[in-house]
């Protein structure tokens, strides 16, 4: 297919990319800057991948882009912590997917992939993690980045049942790890406890996920799937401790691990609270830090089996993200 990809130069996007060219796709990716690629070391030299400078939330620079085109993957999103609005989330996460259903329209597009995240549904237990059909749950109902995702999940699914022709996707991803974090985004999770003799690590969990696996599932839902249909890609569940564990022993170091106390992590979401009311950025909050005591544990039964996606070790994805930052 001829494939217009939005989020090119995240973590997702750029493994996704590097997915699409792989299965022999054509990709038309439009990003704010071409020069973003280059930056993360992508060979993007590849006579199937068009590249377009402009904004996704400029309907002529999508009009532009989506020429041609017979699908799109949406993995752009606005993921900062430290917003200080609801509003300041919206028209990335959840306006644009309204932008996308008319372009659709427009241009007679049938199939989309998007990517939302896996915090808009309900997280289980260790011994029963949940599936796509939980309900969001707190303290994820309270944060800006997940309402808005979620507000775009809904447009979808509205589109949905009205284009029943279609073929739309929606993925839910879990903590993706893996090579081309130019930002960092989840890598500054791993940077974090890098080397250090002693690490101080919150006492909830992830459902820890390779990029790799993750981008090829978002590839294949291109024509895998269910129309209208969710899939949580997630994979090993992991408390942070754990992770933490895992990381030194894979990447040839000793640590010791303890867990931080809740009340000291409530502690600081107060302090942060008290300087987003002063108009201050910061990561630091009471809804934010809450999330960091729970555990978010998911099953990805239905991603392997219906969009084949691939069970890959999180030990290589920590040593792949490891040797990419070193480059």
């Amino acid at each position: 297919m001829k494939v217009l990809l939005l989020g090119g130069n995240g973590l997702l996007g750029h493994n996704v990319l590097r997915y699409l060219l792989q299965q022999g796709h054509e990709v038309h990716a439009l990003l704010r800057r071409v020069s973003s690629l280059c930056a993360g070391g992508f060979p993007y030299a590849d006579q199937r991948l068009t590249l377009y400078e402009g904004s996704i939330l400029d309907d002529g620079d999508l009009r532009k882009a989506a020429s041609g085109c017979d699908a799109i993957v949406n993995c752009a999103g606005v993921t900062d912590m430290s917003l200080l609005s609801y509003d300041d989330y919206l028209p990335v996460n959840a306006h644009l997917c309204g932008r996308l259903i008319r372009l659709m329209e427009e241009q007679g597009i049938t199939r989309l992939v998007h990517t939302s995240t896996a915090n808009t549904i309900g997280y289980g237990k260790p011994a029963v993690p949940a599936d796509e059909s939980a309900s969001m749950q707190s303290p994820f109902t309270r944060s800006y980045y997940a309402l808005s995702k979620r507000e775009g999940e809904r447009l979808l699914l509205e589109a949905c049942a009205v284009h029943t022709d279609w073929h739309i996707v929606v993925v839910n991803p879990g903590f993706m790890v893996g090579a081309y974090d130019t930002k960092p985004s989840s890598g500054r999770l791993l940077l974090a406890g890098y080397r250090l003799p002693l690490m101080v690590a919150p006492r909830g969990g992830k459902s820890f996920v390779a990029v790799e696996a993750a981008a090829a599932a978002v590839g294949n839902a291109l024509e895998k799937g269910i129309h209208g249909g969710r899939y949580l890609l997630t994979g090993e569940n992991l408390t942070l401790r754990q992770f933490y564990r895992l990381q030194a022993q894979v990447c040839g170091y000793r640590q010791w691990v303890v867990p931080l106390p809740n009340a000291v992590l409530a502690l600081a979401g107060r302090a942060g609270d008290l300087l987003r009311r002063c108009g201050v950025q910061t990561q630091l909050s009471t809804r934010n830090v809450r999330q960091l005591m729970v555990r978010e544990y998911y099953s990805c039964e239905a991603a392997r089996r219906d969009l084949g996606m691939p069970s890959l070790p999180i030990g290589d994805a920590i040593c792949d993200f490891f040797e990419w930052h070193r480059q």
